[in-house]
């Protein structure tokens, strides 16, 4: 969820490159500021472009309402996180990135998410602090799928892994960029280009959709071992595309 493997590079440009805040030349060039700075008793106050780390915890309404919205299962999940990341030290500050709960400092720390059947909570530089953790694969996040707090690391676990992560932040260490290679394109099982065909509605749908969700279900029909399965995932397919859902349609935010 908030890290390298959750967000893209783009985003991440689009977060660190804004514009310089109103008032930040004038602070810059103010006598009484310059004065301040050269005082030794004199606390120094940053001025950065960027979101500096305050001394004390930044929370954010929104997180609230996004916990509140949340099914019932999640509620405590998300809650409980979000008190383990503020107990890792101040300076955390709240905010909403990609429509789900992010928390900073000195950049992006982690994230979580929630969703119909399951939660999300990853670091920005999960490879950095966890490695190669088998759970990252299970889904989106750095623990693979929370449907309780039972689900994640103990809580000092935690504390300690976000305590490395603030750490990297701080030594100004960037999350590592992996190249993926580009996918061949996934062609359509017969079965299922006739099935399609039958129903105009479902073919509607398909056609519409964006590459990526339309190999989502090539790749899932054509991965099948057996043929019996193929047939019930084609089955399968045919009635979500006629109510015009996506291959991974549980797992979107509504």
């Amino acid at each position: 969820m908030a890290r390298a493997r959750v967000f893209g590079h783009e985003a991440r440009q689009a977060i660190f490159q804004g514009p310089t805040p109103p008032g930040y030349l004038r602070r810059m060039g103010s006598p009484r500021t310059a004065a301040r700075k050269k005082s030794p008793s004199s606390k120094s106050r940053s001025t950065s472009p960027k979101r500096a780390a305050s001394s004390t915890a930044v929370r954010d309404p929104r997180v609230d309402a996004y916990i509140a919205k949340s099914p019932e299962f999640a509620r405590p999940i998300l809650a409980h996180l979000r008190e383990v990341v503020h107990a890792s030290g101040p300076g955390v500050v709240e905010t909403i990135k990609w429509g789900m709960p992010s928390f900073e400092y000195h950049g992006i720390l982690c994230g979580m998410a929630a969703f119909k059947a399951h939660c999300s909570f990853g670091f920005w530089k999960h490879e950095l602090i966890l490695g190669a953790d088998p759970r990252a694969a299970e889904a989106m996040g750095s623990f693979g799928c929370l449907r309780s707090i039972q689900d994640l690391p103990s809580r000092a676990t935690l504390i300690r892994a976000t305590k490395q992560a603030r750490q990297l932040n701080e030594d100004g260490v960037r999350a590592p960029r992996t190249k993926t290679a580009r996918k061949k394109p996934v062609s359509m099982h017969p079965e299922f280009a006739a099935a399609l065909a039958k129903n105009a509605q479902a073919r509607s749908t398909f056609e519409a959709f964006a590459p990526s969700h339309r190999s989502e279900y090539l790749e899932w029909v054509g991965d099948a071992k057996r043929a019996e399965t193929r047939a019930r995932r084609i089955r399968t397919a045919i009635a979500w595309l006629a109510q015009g859902k996506s291959r991974n349609w549980q797992y979107e935010r509504r």
